[in-house]
């Protein structure tokens, strides 16, 4: 299987509401997110992404668009955190990402496959379709999944 991979980079903030230690409290961390993608390779002369799975000025538009410009410098927060969306809410113009789940790195994972997966899936009539993401929370934390 030939695969292609593009990393991106953002800040966000979050907390853990129930965590035993300091990630109950609000704060932040530099995001680096792995998108690795699969399909046939075009081959079409002439044209500017013949030889290529995607082109990965495209693999990063289609990630910032529906990823990382909503994710980057926002507080995600889990919908049932009612004082953090509370707070926030007060706050004019925050950015703010309300999710369905508490945002630890292995939600936030998932979240962001789902998102992706449909965002790039089969784009070219070529099979393409998002095969691994990585979103690393800290230079040696992280969560991987991958397409089943």
């Amino acid at each position: 299987m030939l695969t292609i991979t593009r990393k991106l980079e953002f800040d966000a903030g979050h907390r853990i509401p129930d965590h035993k230690s300091q990630c109950r409290n609000l704060h932040g961390h530099r995001y680096t997110l792995e998108i690795t993608l699969t399909g046939q390779v075009i081959s079409a002369e002439g044209n500017s992404d013949n030889g290529m799975i995607m082109d990965f000025s495209d693999v990063k538009a289609i990630a910032k668009e529906h990823l990382v410009d909503v994710w980057d410098h926002a507080f995600l927060v889990y919908e049932k955190d009612a004082a953090v969306k509370e707070f926030l809410a007060s706050l004019p113009g925050h950015k703010t990402v309300v999710i369905d789940r508490i945002p630890t790195v292995e939600n936030l994972a998932q979240v962001a496959f789902e998102i992706l997966k449909a965002a790039y899936k089969d784009r070219y009539g070529t099979g393409l379709h998002l095969h691994k993401l990585v979103l690393h929370e800290t230079p040696n934390c992280w969560a991987e999944i991958t397409d089943a």
